[in-house]
Order: C-alpha cells, then structure tokens, then sequence
C-alpha cells in the first residue's frame, strides 16, 4: 500500500507529530514515529504496516533499545513481507545523522539509507539483532542540499525485516560514523591462519559444537562461544547455518547467559507431535535443551548446574527461553550437555547426561571424594518432565552422545554406539531406557585435537554426520580461537571379528574441489625420496595408497609435518602418536571420492595400506584405511607447501597418490 498523505515538515511540527522540532540549538529531530502514523512518510509495500510499531509484534522476538513509544518496524507480515518506507525532502542542516536500527544485516536489503536525487549516499544494516543500536551517517559533503531517508526491507529470508527509530541531525556523533561494509572483496576470512574448509567464529572463542538439527534443506552449527574475548568464558550459544555442511554464515548468538548461568552444552530437536505446546504456526517448534552453568557468572553466583529448555518458532533464528527453567536441578556434581533425541519405539524423548557422582572410595589430593564421571539416562513424554531410566556402568567423559547405526555387511542389523568428549566409544543394544555394552571401550581418534563430537542424527536415510571441536590449537595473531573438526559420516563395519565406528569425510567436500590429479610411481619403488612437483596450494585432499612389499618404513611429508609408517608395528606415527595402519584386504573400507575407490579404472590392492588426509591451514586429519581408525591434529604451518614420499629399507611393490586442491569454504 503506498500512502498518498502528504504535509510539510512546518505542518508537522505545529501539528506536534514530532517531526522536525527543534531540541535544541545544535540538534533537530526528524522524526520520533510518536504519531498515531507516518506523517509525511511514503509507505510502500505491506512490511510497515499502516502505523509506528508500540512494541514487539506478534512472532518477533523481543525488541528493545527503541525511544519512547513508538518505532519503525517491518516486521508487519513477519520475514515474507517487504517494502520501504520514505521519508519527505529535507535539508542536510547539520553535519550527522544519529539514529537507531536493528533487525536483519542484508546489505542493500534491509537497510537504513539516505539517498540524493533518488541515489543512496550512505546505508545500514542492522545486525540479526532486535536491539536497536545506535548509530551515525557523516553526511558533511551534502550540507545544504536536499536528501531523503529509506528504511528499506527488499529480503524475504531470514532477519528480512529491519527497525528503527530516532533520526537526529546533530554536529556532534552520537557514535563513530557509520561506512556501510558491503560483500567483503578477496580475501574475505583470509587471514594466515584462518582454516579454510574447517568451521571458525568470526572472531573470538569457540568449542564445543552444539544443537545440531537439519530443518528442511538447512543444517544449524550451533557452538560454545565468547563473543567477547579470544578465551574460553562468558558461554553463549554461537549459530550458524548452511545446506552442505562445508560452507556456513554465522548469525547472532542463539542463547545468551542469564541468572540460571551462562550456557553450557545441549542439543536441539524438532518437536513433531508438539509434545511440549511450544509449536504456534504450521511448522513443528524447534526446542533447545542445554545447561545453565550456575555459578560460573556474577548474575548466577550460588546456583548449580541445571538443565533448561528454549524453543524457536522461525527456524532457529530467535529463541524464547522456557518460563519453568529449570526442568531439571541439579542431581551431582555439574550435570551437563543433554543430548536429547526421540525414541519411536517407547514413545518417549531420552537424553544421556553427564553426572559428576562424589566416590568415597577414591579419595583426592586433598582427601575430598574424587569425582566418578557417568552417563545416566532420563526419559520424558514432552521434555519437561524427566524421570531417570538407567546409568551406564562404565566412566564416561562429558558430553555424552548416543545413535542407531546399521552393521554393514549385516542388512537389518543395527547397533547403538555411546560416546563421551574424549571421542572413546562403545557397541552395544538401548532398549529406550538404559545402554548395554556390547563392546569394550574403543579409541575414536588416535590423534591431540579431538574432542566434545556431537552428531546430526536425524537425517533423511538414517544417516549421522559427526563433527567435533579441534581443542588446543594455536592461532597466535588471529581475531579468532579453535576451529571445527570436517564433519563424518559414521557407519559400523564388522572387522577381524570386531565391530568397528568408520568414520569418513562427507562426499559434500566435493563442492570445493578444484582439480584432481593421480600420480602412479614407478613399481616397484625403490628406496629414496619422491618430491611432488608444482603448486600444491595449501588446501588439500590427499588419498595415498601403497603396497608395502619389502619396505621397513615409508614416510608421506605433507607441510612440514611427518607421518611416518612402520612394518613391524604396521602402525603410524605422526605428532608423536601413534596410529593403526595395519594393510587390509581389497574389499576392506572401500571408500574414496570416486567409486571404485581410486576412480572407474582402479581397484585396491590386496594387503595394500590406504590413507587420506584432509590438510588445511592449520589441521591435518588422517582417515587410515578406509575410516577404520582416524586421527585429528592441529599444527602451525613450517614453510611453504611442501609434498614428499619417503621409503626406507626396501622396495615399495606399488604406490600411488591421487591429490585434489580445494578452494576456501569461505567464498
């Protein structure tokens, strides 16, 4: 609808609407959206409704840091619905333009902008946050000539509305101008030591992965994180999204800390049957179960760990925290990171919990009972109400996750796997209320930089996508801390009598290839030392396999780092660990981006030793064999890209090295 009310600015203000008062000597209000509607403004479009907003309007989440009353809101028709809204001519009589905005951060989208003669001069975006913040436009080059104002919403996504309120000609910045940041040219997140295909904050702390759903085509990353220091504290949910699992845009921080705590671990589900009444549109709700981590805050001083609801109604970009938190109080010592998750079977949500248990028997330094780490199980009908179910008998580290995977090649069969932080696994049955142990307990990554995994389980064919966080590595110089380990595919393969977790990286890597190149070395390959030619870059994918023959060592240098293979403990050494390598069988963990696994004219060979290692900037991680054993490490790059084979001892019967180059996640 686009208004045809029209009245000058001189009417406006005898009218008292508000518009052009003078407050004082130095400032003039242009408009304070006071009035019962625009005034002299121009509505287009259905985004701003037909009258100032007098608050949060129904679906928004909370609006706040708007003045008095009334403010412009395009929230009308929620995301879906865009427009503009114009202010009347006027004259650029003071040097800034102070005002406020929030909403989304489209640039050019959702915007506040001034424009001359029909053209934009200066614009804003808010930043996918309802606060409305402060800010400035130097507009010192036009005094004296006629401009107008837009607020602008031309996105129907996500955060497609835009607020604001407020607009002051002033001498005096309320807030250092504004200059409008459009797309960032190359290099965007190109800093030295920005990994380039592995998931980083922006800036500051992350680790812990949180809260992974799929929603429709969209995949949420929700995270440990500082939004206001490179160290770990101050816990917020961080949030981002994406449809390949490779490349991701970071939203606004999803759950912030409030009196129970800040915000620890937890999991995100999409409540179907609506069992908690959270659900308000057509579309199931999505809730949050995560810990409050009392007393790790000023606000939160003397309280404990507790376990606390959120749900979102738009697809996880705002969240509405429960008004009976906690739904669980504190049962041990520091409960934490529920993994909640739909059981078809019982009927029932079930979610495995860290629980610190006191054991007298194991007395500290101090004398005090050391803590038992242990995972116990609730049960719940609408996730409010939690009745414990079962105990694992075993120590489990923290963050606890637990899924259903298919035995291959067993058609049919399934097993449940239980994992802690420190990656370690066990096989075993869950009967929707307590996990047997089928299995002892397994390494899930030999390697420094793995820990606190937690699993996309609820994907369409039963698949589970696993990522962790690469704790400990070093960025010295970076605006940002701790990366992401690339996400997996886990299945479960029966091997020498044993069920084995495979992980392997997902085949969605393949968006990033750029070339691929397979080099076969001459056979049998003598001892010495092969020097891979041209430009490597330093992104790469590399799939090395050999057929070890006489040879007692054989040595594949990625970047200064070393990983180093033995015959007489058919084991690797890398970083100081080491790794299973044991030569399998042809038809063992057949995997590679190009089936059969070295491309349409290769088959593996028979006792042959098969590695891939995903390199970016500063992590190498290893897939031995298929996924049948992996190690995750993070490294400070010594020297150019460099790529050698080394064989010592004895001939090589085969080698082969298929290398691809990938291009940043980021652009």
């Amino acid at each position: 609808m686009t208004s045809t009310r029209f009245r000058t600015w001189a009417a406006l203000w005898a009218a008292g609407l508000g518009v052009m008062r003078a407050l004082a000597a130095e400032d003039v209000l242009l408009a304070d959206f006071e009035g019962a509607d625009f005034g002299g403004w121009t509505v287009h479009g259905t985004a701003f409704g037909e009258a100032p907003a007098r608050g949060t309007l129904p679906e928004q989440a909370a609006v706040g840091g708007f003045r008095g009353q009334g403010f412009v809101s395009s929230f009308h028709g929620r995301d879906r619905a865009t427009g503009r809204l114009v202010s009347p001519e006027f004259t650029v009589s003071r040097r800034y333009l102070n005002f406020l905005i929030g909403g989304g951060e489209e640039v050019g989208a959702t915007c506040v902008t001034v424009t001359v003669e029909g053209q934009p001069v200066r614009s804003a975006t808010g930043r996918e946050d309802e606060f409305l913040n402060q800010a400035t436009f130097d507009l010192g080059e036009f005094l004296g000539r006629t401009v107008r104002i837009e607020i602008v919403d031309g996105f129907a996504g996500s955060w497609g509305h835009i607020n604001a309120d407020h607009f002051v000609l002033s001498d005096a910045a309320a807030t250092p101008p504004f200059v409008q940041n459009p797309p960032p040219p190359p290099p965007y997140h190109d800093e030295p030591l920005r990994p380039q295909f592995h998931f980083t904050a922006h800036s500051n702390w992350l680790n812990d992965p949180n809260g992974l759903v799929r929603v429709g085509d969209q995949y949420h990353l929700f995270f440990q994180h500082n939004p206001t220091g490179r160290e770990w504290g101050n816990m917020t949910w961080g949030h981002a999204v994406g449809t390949d699992l490779v490349r991701w845009k970071e939203l606004s921080p999803a759950l912030l800390p409030d009196p129970l705590g800040t915000m620890f671990s937890g999991s995100v589900v999409v409540d179907a049957e609506n069992t908690a009444g959270f659900q308000t549109g057509k579309e199931p709700a999505l809730v949050a179960i995560y810990t409050a981590a009392g007393g790790t805050s000023e606000a939160s001083k003397g309280r404990r760990f507790t376990q606390c609801l959120a749900h979102s109604n738009d697809g996880g970009r705002t969240w509405i925290k429960y008004a009976g938190n906690p739904v669980m109080d504190a049962i041990g010592d520091d409960d934490r990171d529920p993994k909640a998750f739909w059981h078809a079977p019982t009927r029932r949500w079930v979610m495995p919990l860290y629980v610190g248990v006191p054991d007298p028997s194991r007395p500290d330094a101090q004398g005090k009972p050391a803590i038992r780490h242990t995972c116990q199980f609730f049960t719940s009908p609408d996730l409010k109400q939690w009745a414990p179910s079962g105990v694992f008998p075993e120590e489990l580290s923290e963050c606890p996750g637990l899924v259903s995977l298919p035995l291959s090649p067993a058609p049919g069969t399934h097993l449940w796997v239980l994992w802690g932080g420190d990656g370690a696994y066990w096989t075993g049955d869950f009967d929707g209320r307590s996990f047997t142990a089928k299995s002892g307990k397994r390494i899930g990554d030999y390697g420094t930089h793995f820990y606190a995994a937690q699993a996309w389980d609820a994907l369409p064919n039963g698949r589970v996508v696993l990522i962790g966080w690469m704790r400990g590595g070093k960025y010295p110089g970076m605006p940002f801390n701790q990366q992401m380990s690339f996400p997996v595919d886990l299945s479960l393969e029966r091997q020498s009598g044993e069920v084995v977790l495979v992980k392997w990286p997902v085949p969605e890597i393949r968006n990033l290839f750029t070339s691929v190149l397979r080099e076969d070395l001459p056979k049998p390959f003598p001892p010495g030392t092969h020097r891979v030619a041209g430009d490597l870059g330093d992104l790469l994918d590399l799939e090395l396999e050999f057929l070890p023959g006489s040879a007692r060592t054989v040595s594949l240098e990625v970047r200064g780092q070393t990983f180093r293979w033995d015959a007489a403990s058919a084991t690797a050494t890398a970083f100081g660990k080491s790794i299973p390598s044991p030569p399998v069988a042809a038809s063992a963990g057949r995997r590679s981006e190009f089936p059969p696994p070295w491309g349409p004219d290769l088959k593996p060979w028979d006792g042959s030793v098969r590695w891939r290692l995903l390199v970016d900037r500063t992590s190498l991680e290893l897939f031995v064999n298929g996924g049948l054993a992996t190690a995750s490490f993070c490294f400070l790059p010594e020297g150019p890209p460099a790529l050698s084979l080394t064989v010592e001892g004895g001939d090589l019967a085969h080698a082969r090295l298929v290398r691809r180059t990938l291009k940043s996640a980021w652009r």
